[in-house]
């Protein structure tokens, strides 16, 4: 996710991850990928500070340890009145080829994101265009237990501006009771403070699974509710 205040830098924490793989509610990726013909629908509704929206995601894995997601998303900032409005797309690759069920997975993503921008306060219009490469790896304990760490850099480009910043995340996951997750979570980028998040995870029916998170971090709070399903 995407952060950074106005400037229509919107880097970690806005909304527009519109491709990225991170299972809901986690924004940091596991190391892993769907099998091979294996195909999946994700979506959440987020709230980050004045930013409100929701987003919709289609992966599938065409290959062994290779899996693409293309998704969208819309958003409304309220920080201005009248409030601005965000349209987001994107396509996401991740690669992991070495998967272990205990022990360490190794891989990495590449997500690829186009916002587009209707200041309405200012009757403007522009293009934000981000993309991410990011290092992913897990441990996965016996017990069920799992801990994310992801390492990587986003390049951004909009009007008259660009920039480029370091990314990181760490991310843990555990089983609380049957069906139920437990996921907590602190990511963050250069020249901002972290984010932390705690978020449940429940699973209704085989693949098919709810989840909800809420987290705080630079001065703000934000959250999202959301849904996976893996077929």
């Amino acid at each position: 996710m995407h952060y950074r205040n106005k400037g229509w830098f919107t880097l970690l924490g806005i909304l527009f991850a519109t491709a990225a793989h991170a299972e809901p509610p986690m924004n940091v990726d596991d190391a892993g990928t769907l099998g091979k013909g294996g195909m999946k629908i994700e979506g959440a509704w987020s709230r980050d500070d004045m930013t409100r929206g929701g987003e919709l995601l289609f992966g599938f894995a065409p290959l062994e340890d290779l899996e693409i997601a293309i998704g969208a998303g819309r958003a409304t900032d309220r920080t201005d009145d009248p409030s601005a409005r965000l349209r987001g797309t994107g396509i996401g690759f991740k690669w992991v080829p070495i998967q272990n069920e205990a022990g360490w997975s190794l891989g990495a993503s590449l997500v690829l994101d186009r916002t587009r921008i209707h200041d309405r306060a200012n009757d403007e219009h522009r293009t934000e265009r981000s993309d991410a490469l990011t290092g992913l790896a897990t441990y996965r304990f016996e017990d069920g237990r799992k801990v994310h760490v992801n390492l990587g850099a986003v390049r951004v480009k909009a009007p008259g501006e660009r920039e480029a910043l370091g990314t990181w995340g760490l991310g843990y996951d555990t089983v609380l009771a049957d069906r139920l997750q437990l996921t907590a979570e602190v990511f963050g980028q250069e020249k901002s403070r972290p984010d932390k998040a705690l978020g449940l995870r429940y699973e209704v029916a085989e693949g098919f699974k709810i989840s909800g998170a809420i987290g705080r971090g630079n001065d703000r709070s934000f959250g999202q509710i959301g849904f996976a399903w893996e077929f």
